[in-house]
């Protein structure tokens, strides 16, 4: 008996479409019943339900499908850990139709070169994202999250603190926001007697 093709398809955000991955797969004999996927979580999150269910799903003698090593990890930990994992359960990894045999030292190389790109990738993004950040930022374009009150706002509810006739609870309540804004507010006025 031979065993069956598990296919794994991934995008990092909810805009980002995974049919191009599903018709690959699908390309590559892999059935739509049995394809896992996972959208809106990036490659360095190992908690993906879609990956969990594919790993789960494979048995001795099957083979997991994934058309990029990116799409199935953006770091060579992970990707040797599930690449481990499922060498020790004698699973076998096909990336985009090439089937990486970990027991040939040709096959590891290569899957560590892969492994070491996906996450060169990963880093370039971030850095990337990083730099855009600090671009906008300068701009005035990204200014963080707002605060919940104004400063008149804050004044009051200082001002009601420090008349001392209602809890920290009672005081969020008023507001309509959480205890740890009050604990902040008054924090920032520098009253200590919270």
């Amino acid at each position: 008996m031979t065993g069956m093709l598990i296919g794994y398809a991934r995008v990092s955000t909810n805009d980002q479409d995974l049919t191009a991955q599903k018709n690959a797969l699908a390309a590559l004999g892999v059935s739509h019943q049995t394809t896992f996927t996972d959208q809106g979580l990036t490659g360095t999150n190992r908690a993906r339900p879609g990956l969990r269910e594919a790993l789960a799903a494979c048995r001795a003698g099957d083979t997991l499908v994934v058309t990029k090593l990116d799409r199935l990890a953006r770091s060579l930990r992970d990707a040797k850990d599930i690449v481990d994992d499922l060498t020790r359960r004698e699973v076998k990894l096909s990336i985009g139709g090439s089937v990486h045999d970990p027991t040939d030292p040709v096959g590891r190389l290569l899957f560590n070169a892969l492994a070491m790109v996906a996450e060169f990738e990963a880093d370039l993004i971030r850095a990337r994202t990083r730099e855009g950040m600090q671009v906008a930022k300068a701009a005035g374009r990204l200014r963080g999250k707002q605060p919940k009150l104004s400063k008149a706002q804050e004044k009051h509810l200082i001002e009601v603190h420090q008349r001392g006739e209602h809890t920290t609870a009672q005081i969020a309540e008023l507001f309509s926001v959480g205890r740890s804004t009050v604990y902040r507010a008054i924090q920032r006025a520098g009253d200590t007697d919270v």
